[in-house]
């Protein structure tokens, strides 16, 4: 039908390729959003926007993260995931697995002095994070995108960087309008790509907050939510 499938995620590529296999997504001219916005590329990895954090960044959440003893990770632009954690979070441990990686346990200054990278994450039990969110948020919150992307991930982001301004430079790129778009999602870290969409559908398993952004609430991902919006939205209508 000529409509684009774009997988819009928080994990880097390699965290979404195994999707993109699975459900046929291949080329130079498909595309993917990744790190939460950061870095919109082609899904054979040509990039056409990325958003990092300096090197300086990167020392300050280190920093922050060491004072208030919250356990953290930071991925670069290759996918790759490091901690200055000697305790890895089981949380970064999933992550790694997840998006195909390894873990690096340094420092920085164990790394180089030109290292920069994409996003932040602090990790956890919900329970902590959500003490911890307040204070994250007042010392990186004016400068940085910062946002609970889930229950056990508050991220970091460089300040351009979101879910809607990268489905903004894609569709910009593409030469479509927020009218000819429909988006999916369910949590906080999508509600700037509702914001953008012509068309925002909430997951029915979603938070409430990304629901109040959606103008339709579908069944739950385990229950063919995508499926069925799909059914009633797009099929249905051709």
């Amino acid at each position: 039908m000529g409509i684009k499938v774009v997988l819009c995620s928080g994990r880097p590529l390699a965290g979404v390729k195994p999707y993109l296999e699975a459900i046929g997504i291949q080329g130079d001219n498909q595309y993917a959003i990744t790190y939460n916005g950061s870095v919109v590329s082609s899904v054979s990895g040509r990039t056409l926007v990325a958003l990092g954090l300096s090197n300086k960044t990167y020392r300050a959440i280190d920093q922050y993260a060491q004072a208030h003893h919250l356990p953290y990770n930071v991925l670069d632009e290759n996918s790759q995931i490091y901690t200055s954690n000697r305790d890895v979070n089981w949380v970064t441990v999933v992550q790694a697995r997840e998006n195909l990686a390894g873990i690096y346990v340094r420092t920085p200054d164990e790394l180089p002095t030109d290292f920069t990278i994409v996003k932040a994450v602090f990790v956890g039990e919900a329970a902590a994070l959500d003490q911890q969110e307040p204070g994250v948020k007042a010392r990186f919150g004016n400068d940085f995108y910062v946002v609970r992307a889930a229950a056990n991930f508050l991220e970091i982001m460089n300040p351009d960087a979101n879910k809607g301004s990268g489905l903004k430079n894609l569709a910009e790129n593409l030469g479509l309008a927020p009218e000819n778009i429909m988006a999916f999602g369910d949590e906080q870290n999508d509600i700037p790509m509702f914001d953008y969409a012509g068309t925002a559908v909430a997951m029915g398993n979603g938070s409430e907050a990304a629901k109040a952004h959606a103008d339709y609430i579908t069944a739950s991902n385990d229950d063919d939510g995508i499926a069925k919006a799909l059914d009633q939205l797009v099929f249905a209508q051709h």
